[in-house]
């Protein structure tokens, strides 16, 4: 009789467990996320400087940030697909050269157009290149040991990159000059194409179809639920511009989910988010990318502005926490999640990060780092930890061939309009805060003082916003995620050729 061969990961080529190069791979597919993850948040502590450079107004810089969004979140169940169809190495490739040239020419923009054009472009490149290294990472690690170790090292950089890019950001900003922000994705990119092209193998095609109909209803609605959430942050729920453009997302995204269900070839197959440890994989990064912007835009804020402390030294006191998360997300990728699945990691983790955002609570105008900032962050930084290394290695368990990069591509979507939610929800609940306090403590004309005041109680009611958001992420997932470790795929059947030789011995 025949002994059945293990059987490899959803998409994963012949022998791809056995290749001694896929930890060099996996470096890569690490090098070009990082890059993605970066620009989140790098360009942002450059923004004044590029803003006196290229003497464009305070309304526009919010379109330095928001051009990149835009395409992003906006593309990314359509270039999830386009790699299925074209190949998970190729999308790759094209995504990391096209984010390279993207990148020089927004650092050597002489002027506003020019620079927003850059940015909408390194978006939609990040667009194709974020599932793919999900996907890819997903398809070249079959031992399911290895594979935990693998989304171990990848779930730390994914963590942490946006937190990463405040650091790098602040110090080539102080050090150099902000063009460098951009310029210095030409050293990761060139990293990731030479890594990419001398070590990737190309796969074999998926047999995947392109869903028209839905590309266009899914990217119409995520274009304008990203842009009304964007627009929310910089003016008003109440203008237009915000609302009416929420409600023909709203619209454009129920025709899409509906369409799904009569597709011959749907863009989502249902199947993918109807799974529950999947489904609920997606909403986990959804509310973690909503609750994290606490800490990566309000507590950097108070560091800054209320504190007194420079962008570098704004961007390494947040050390703690990726250096945390890192360490986190090794252990519970490699060690807890092939034993115990999903659920405890995530829920556990919700509950650390809401502890964690609690504890921030307690900030005055006076605080100190070790005595009320460095506890949070740690504890936060597990959480975190945790929730990424279980989320993003179920976000594509147990998928199809053919869905690997649509899969990815769903988990990308949930993390980007997490942080174009919690941009626009914790700006507002911010600024009513603010000015609630004042109301009801100043009579006439506020002084510094009581302006400080007013700007650290804003940041505590976010604060106690993130905790009840991480909080109920808690709930959802320890209803919505099965106990126990995640399914094993089924053994491929015996290749007939085999069937053949056992039969003659």
């Amino acid at each position: 009789m025949a002994t059945p061969k293990a059987a490899p990961a959803a998409g994963a080529g012949s022998g791809a467990a056995a290749d001694p190069r896929r930890w060099l791979v996996l470096a890569v597919i690490c090098v070009a996320y990082l890059m993605v993850g970066l620009d989140l948040t790098v360009v942002n502590l450059a923004l004044p400087s590029a803003q006196e450079a290229l003497d464009f107004t305070d309304a526009d810089r919010q379109w330095i940030v928001t051009a990149y969004a835009l395409p992003f979140g906006g593309l990314l169940l359509f270039c999830g697909r386009l790699s299925d169809l074209i190949g998970r190495k190729e999308s790759f490739l094209l995504g990391v050269a096209g984010f390279a040239v993207a990148s020089a020419v927004g650092g050597a923009a002489n002027s506003f157009g020019m620079l927003v054009t850059a940015r909408a472009l390194q978006g939609a490149f990040a667009a194709l290149l974020a599932p793919s290294c999900l996907a890819m990472l997903a398809t070249t690690f079959t031992d399911p040991k290895e594979k935990g170790k693998a989304f171990g090292i990848f779930s730390g950089v994914a963590a942490s990159g946006a937190a990463l890019g405040l650091i790098v950001g602040g110090a080539l900003t102080s050090a150099l000059d902000w063009r460098w922000t951009l310029y210095i994705n030409l050293l990761f990119a060139a990293v990731a194409l030479v890594g990419g092209l001398s070590l990737m193998t190309k796969q074999p095609k998926t047999g995947a179809r392109m869903d028209v109909p839905g590309v266009l209803l899914a990217s119409g609605g995520m274009f304008g639920l990203v842009y009304g959430l964007s627009n929310a942050a910089e003016e008003s729920w109440s203008t237009p511009s915000t609302w009416g453009v929420l409600v023909a997302a709203g619209v454009l995204l129920i025709a899409f989910a509906f369409w799904q269900t009569r597709a011959a070839y749907p863009l989502v197959p249902p199947r993918i988010v109807l799974d529950r440890n999947r489904g609920g994989a997606y909403l986990t990064v959804l509310f973690v990318g909503t609750g994290m912007f606490g800490i990566m835009l309000f507590l950097i804020y108070y560091m800054q502005l209320n504190l007194g402390y420079s962008a570098i030294s704004s961007g390494v006191a947040v050390l703690p926490m990726i250096v945390c998360t890192t360490v986190a997300a090794g252990a519970g990728a490699a060690k807890l999640l092939p034993h115990h699945g999903p659920k405890p990691l995530i829920t556990g983790g919700m509950v650390l990060s809401a502890a964690g955002m609690a504890w921030l609570t307690r900030i005055g105008t006076d605080s100190g780092y070790a005595s009320h900032l460095l506890g949070p962050l740690i504890v936060v930084g597990i959480g975190m930890g945790l929730i990424y290394s279980a989320a993003l290695g179920t976000a594509t368990s147990d998928v199809s061939p053919e869905d690997a990069g649509v899969a990815s591509a769903c988990a990308n979507t949930g993390q980007q309009l997490g942080g174009a939610i919690g941009t626009a929800l914790l700006n507002t609940i911010a600024a009513t805060a603010a000015t609630g306090w004042l109301e009801d403590h100043v009579n006439g004309q506020p002084t510094a003082q009581q302006l400080e005041l007013a700007s650290v109680h804003s940041y505590t009611q976010v604060f106690w916003w993130c905790t009840a958001i991480f909080a109920v992420g808690a709930v959802i997932s320890g209803l919505m995620l099965r106990s126990g470790p995640l399914p094993t795929p089924a053994a491929p059947a015996a290749d007939p050729s085999e069937q053949t030789e056992t039969a003659h011995s």
